[in-house]
Formats: structure tokens, sequence, C-alpha cells
């Protein structure tokens, strides 16, 4: 590998040392680590690393893993950072302290396994692994060996979804009483217009498959948010059955690419959950989060929330003779941004290296992820009997 160009930092009085933290990126050419996990460990780089609780500075520093080398040589050079194509050799270097996996999910569970026995703190996307089982399996050998594990949760620091915390915390919306979600947009097919998303999605093989993909974040968002699930009952289907691959070539789908769910969490509140690559476009966002509490509701996208107190609950009137005047959309309230935004991305990397470095909580273990993994388990299970199936805690 090429040395590694350090960005120059002077500490302050305060700050009595420099951390240069190796990190390597397993799929750094790839369109989640191009384009949101290393442009935040740039950023974080850039302004001199991140200050930990005792003072010391942490400055990350990307190594760059992949199969295509003329394309992480041109990117590491771009961006002034080392590069490799053999697995193996960056995971011997001792200099390297955390292994950080954006490849296709699968075999993300033997990459990530290499990594453990390598002696590498891991922090990986999500879904963790393809099963509940391998899930664990990762959370017991790390938990063996004594490594900081983690698995990317990055939409509850978007800052709709920030908002919406915000008003559940300071009990704004009062017991709640129903949830739902709404999740997608149209995935062209490939025949006329190229597809949004890579064919591995569409494709069991590599990995592919909807609530595999997105099940993991209305796991954590739920969870985390509002309370443990308790049990689910799913309905998947497979509804554009033939699309086009990046070289022209066509493919059989055989994963969903739409789901929709009832769960229960608990203390008994129902959720509603509709997710799909094949539904056009008429809410607010691609994703919205709708809560009614028992003193007011809130409705949240990526960037923006809206609240109705109880006391501003209007009281409209049934009459099918007459078209409605008002508009709904307008009887609720904007809630203001009062925090500052940080990415949701750089924000997790802040989180996991300070972890690494001192110890501090990480919010979402490989225990975590692997409460994901049972959740699209029982998913599966539960269209396949037909029945609802239970979630014990893990």
């Amino acid at each position: 590998m090429a040395p590694l160009a350090v960005t120059p930092f002077t500490p302050t009085g305060s700050e009595r040392q420099i951390l240069n933290m190796k990190i390597l990126i397993d799929g750094a050419s790839g369109r989640l680590a191009r384009t949101q996990h290393l442009p935040a460990l740039m950023q974080m780089r850039q302004e001199g690393g991140l200050s930990l609780p005792d003072g010391t500075r942490c400055i990350p520093e990307p190594v760059l893993l992949g199969r295509n080398a003329e394309k992480l040589q041109a990117q590491a050079q771009a961006l002034g950072l080392s590069w490799s194509t053999d697995r193996a050799s960056a995971l011997a270097d001792p200099e390297i302290l955390i292994y950080f996996d954006a490849s296709a999910t699968a075999g993300r569970f033997e990459r990530a396994t290499q990594a453990l026995q390598a002696g590498k703190h891991v922090y990986l996307e999500k879904p963790l692994t393809d099963t509940l089982e391998q899930a664990l399996a990762l959370h017991r050998l790390a938990e063996q060996k004594g490594l900081r594990n983690g698995v990317v949760q990055d939409k509850l620091a978007l800052p709709g979804l920030h908002k919406m915390k915000q008003l559940l915390t300071s009990g704004a919306l009062g017991q709640v009483l129903t949830v739902k979600l709404e999740f997608g947009w149209w995935i062209f097919d490939g025949v006329d217009t190229p597809a949004q998303r890579s064919s591995w999605n569409y494709q069991k093989s590599g990995g592919g498959g909807l609530i595999l993909d997105m099940f993991p974040h209305w796991c954590y968002i739920l969870e985390r948010l509002i309370a443990p699930i308790e049990s689910v009952t799913c309905l998947p289907r497979t509804l554009v059955p033939k699309r086009i691959d990046e070289s022209g070539q066509p493919y059989k789908v055989d994963v969903e690419d739409m789901a929709m769910a009832m769960l229960v969490l608990q203390g008994g509140v129902p959720v509603q959950v509709f997710t799909s690559w094949s539904t056009r476009l008429r809410r607010d966002d691609m994703l919205t989060l709708h809560i009614d509490g028992s003193k007011g509701s809130a409705v949240c996208g990526l960037h923006t929330c809206r609240h109705q107190s109880l006391a501003n609950t209007p009281k409209p009137s049934w009459n099918i003779a007459q078209e409605r005047q008002e508009n709904f959309h307008d009887q609720w309230q904007t809630v203001p941004d009062v925090d500052a935004y940080v990415n949701s991305y750089r924000l997790g990397w802040e989180q996991f290296l300070s972890h690494v470095a001192a110890g501090t909580p990480f919010p979402a273990p490989f225990l975590a992820g692997a409460r994901a993994l049972q959740l699209i388990e029982a998913c599966h299970r539960s269209h396949q009997t037909r029945a609802w199936v239970d979630l014990p805690a893990l």
C-alpha cells in the first residue's frame, strides 16, 4: 500500500495527544462508501479529527479496499489515501484498528469473521448478515475476543426523525396509540429507462430483497423511538418479475419488491408498514412516519416534521354531498429546526470511533443488528405460515 497522507493538525493546550486511527473500508468504490461514509470521514479529517472525552484528538485514516485496482487507485489519489485489493494482507496490518464493510450483503458474514479473527474492531453496514444465526455468531465472536462492534443505524439522525424523537421525548404526543410507516418509490425495470438500483438488489444470490434491505431500518426506528417489537405478520410480493441488468441482459427477480406488514409493539401499539420499490409517490416524502398519540399527532419525512396538538385538532364534519373546502395539510404546524444538523453517517462514525478509542457507549452493537435479522426472518416465516410470529428478546 502507498504511504498514507495524514492531515496536519496542531493540538491546543487541552488536547494532550493525537490518535491516528486506520480504518479499512471494504467496498470503498461502491456507492454507499463513496457517497456517504468516505465523505463523512474525510470531512472529519479536514476539521482536525474527533475530540475524545480525555482531550485526545482522534483522526480517522481510511484505507480503501476493493476488487478494482484502477478504480481504487484513482479514488485514493483524489483523496490522498492508501489502498489495497488484498484483504488478507490489509487485515494482517497491525496499524489497521477498524474494519468497515459497505460491500454487498452476500459474503459479509465471512468478511466480518475474518476481520474479527484478525483482531480488528468491526463496524458493518446493515443488514449485519444474511441470517439471524450468522448475526448471533458474529456477536459471540466479538464478545469472546473483546472487540468493539457495531452496525450502521443512520436514519434516526436525519432531521425529520430527530424532530419526531424530540416530540416523543418531550411528551408532546402523550401515549402512543398507532403508527404508520410508508416508504418507497418506482424503480424502473431497465427496459426503457435505466434502473435506479443495482441488479443484485433483486437477486437472492447477491443478498437482495426489499425486506432484507429495508426492514433493518424499520426495526431500529420503531424500537429506539417507541418500544420493542413483540410480533409481526407480513405479506411480501414480487410485482415486477423481470428486469434488465447493468450489462443490458434480462434477468428474473427472485426476491420481493413490496412488503406490507403489521406489527405490535410492547404495550400493544399497532404499527402499519408499507414498503415498495413498485409504487408511485403521492405523499410528503419517500419515507413518512405518522404517529398518533393521546395528546397529539406528528408526521415526519427525512427532513421535515409536522405536529398537530390535541388543542389544535379540528372537528371536521362528514358530508358526502359537498366537496370539502378545507385543506387538512394546512391544519398542521411545522416543527422548527432547533438543533444543528449533523450528517447521519458522520454521527455514526463519531460514536463508533469514540466507542473504540475511549469506551463510550455505542447504541447499535452487533446484537442490535441481530435483532433486525430476527424481524426479517419472522416476516418470511409469517408469510410462509400465514400467521403472526412473536419476537422474543435476544
